[in-house]
């Protein structure tokens, strides 16, 4: 086995030349073991060559064959990570036990490492722009305006993005949820999303961005016929978009309802008459997802509002509370309003042309059959804010409400 000494002094005298040329050094400092090289040379402030880094790479490995793995961490905890099989050694042991009184202050801070805004040599893949990148289904209470009651608290589900440029490695995520905080204490109106999506772009330091707003709106509603009364919970969600410097505010509403199949029905009567067979036609759950963009100065766009337009459209909502009276009423209300998948999509849209704080708009209606093992389904968009070649294959899916 080589001496590793000889083989430092030999690199050595390949940097900096040989012993008699280099006045300052002490020859026995270099060869003699266990003691430190006193090494005075000009030479040794030059940038070293890649060569010269291998070689001294291979060297301070081999020495690490022969050593502790306590000698190679007293040297420097760093170089384990050089040697092959001790990457991730880390000597001294560490403690186990929670530091309670540990308190970090801003020098220990500039000392810890932030991947997320590194160069861009740390990206990985393409080098190309991000539409979005953030974080979804983060819960808070927030409060909200009503048209009837008063202000309302629901627990809201908030998805916030932003643009993310070619050249950058990432986004502190944290900073939508800390930024987004200092709003939460507000009742929010889409003046207030704006505020928020404002501070959070600024500190990101993103050209777009989006906040989207899900909760569960509930809404008192009267029963057909006993006088009875219920909340009936409407899927409402608040979306504020910004690309190239456009914003953009959208309302979704799932709206529940029962579908009676015309045909089934005009089937059903035909075996009444003409053979006098009892018949039925087939209802079904139904769901549509009516998503509206709010045109500017038009004027406040309530839930309770669209919720109305919905109900007009298609009165057959699902019932809350229900008495025989008002069951029967239900089967009557349905058989004066029979409905096709394309009707549905034809009647809200009809209802959303006649309101004016309404721009685009867009209804997927999705009839979930009790006839057939698939459902029936339809999309009508109006404008270009909505409209898309193609569709999120679980779209459909996502309508389906389990009550």
């Amino acid at each position: 086995m080589t001496d590793p000494h000889a083989d430092l002094l030999r690199i050595y005298e390949d940097i900096v030349g040989k012993p008699d040329d280099a006045p300052h050094l002490g020859v026995a400092d270099v060869v003699q073991r266990d003691r430190q090289m006193n090494i005075h040379s000009p030479d040794m402030d030059r940038k070293p060559t890649r060569a010269e880094a291998e070689a001294a790479l291979a060297l301070l490995r081999r020495w690490a064959v022969d050593v502790t793995a306590e000698e190679v961490a007293t040297l420097d905890p760093l170089v384990s990570r050089l040697i092959p099989g001790q990457e991730v050694s880390n000597y001294p042991a560490l403690a186990r036990a929670y530091p309670d009184a540990f308190e970090v202050d801003d020098a220990y801070k500039a000392t810890m490492p932030d991947l997320q805004n590194g160069p861009s040599s740390l990206i990985r893949g393409v080098k190309q722009q991000i539409q979005h990148v953030g974080i979804s289904n983060f819960r808070l209470p927030i409060r909200f305006h009503t048209r009837d009651n008063g202000d309302l608290t629901l627990e809201t589900s908030v998805t916030g993005t932003v643009s993310l440029e070619a050249e950058k490695k990432g986004i502190n995520m944290s900073r939508i949820m800390r930024t987004f905080y200092k709003h939460a204490e507000e009742t929010f109106s889409f003046e207030v999303i704006e505020r928020a999506l404002d501070a959070y772009k600024s500190d990101l330091d993103s050209f777009d961005a989006r906040i989207q707003m899900r909760f569960s709106f509930p809404m008192k509603v009267e029963s057909l016929r006993s006088g009875l009364s219920g909340y009936q919970y409407y899927n409402v969600a608040l979306e504020l978009v910004e690309s190239a410097g456009v914003r953009k505010k959208i309302v979704h509403l799932d709206y529940v309802y029962s579908s009676t199949c015309p045909c089934s029905l005009e089937l059903s009567e035909h075996a009444r008459q003409f053979r006098g067979q009892l018949a039925t036609p087939h209802s079904q759950r139904s769901v549509a997802r009516i998503s509206v963009l709010v045109e500017d100065g038009a004027g406040c766009l309530w839930f309770e509002d669209l919720i109305d337009r919905a109900r007009t459209a298609v009165p057959t909502e699902t019932q809350v509370m229900v008495k025989r009276e008002d069951e029967q009423a239900f089967a009557e209300l349905n058989a004066a309003n029979p409905i096709f998948v394309e009707d549905a999509a034809r009647l809200f849209t009809q209802q959303l042309q006649r309101d004016p704080r309404i721009s685009d708009f867009r209804v997927i209606a999705s009839h979930q059959e009790s006839l057939h093992s698939h459902d029936a389904v339809s999309v009508l968009t109006e404008g270009a804010t909505f409209s898309a070649e193609s569709l999120d294959p679980q779209l459909f899916a996502s309508l389906f409400h389990v009550g």
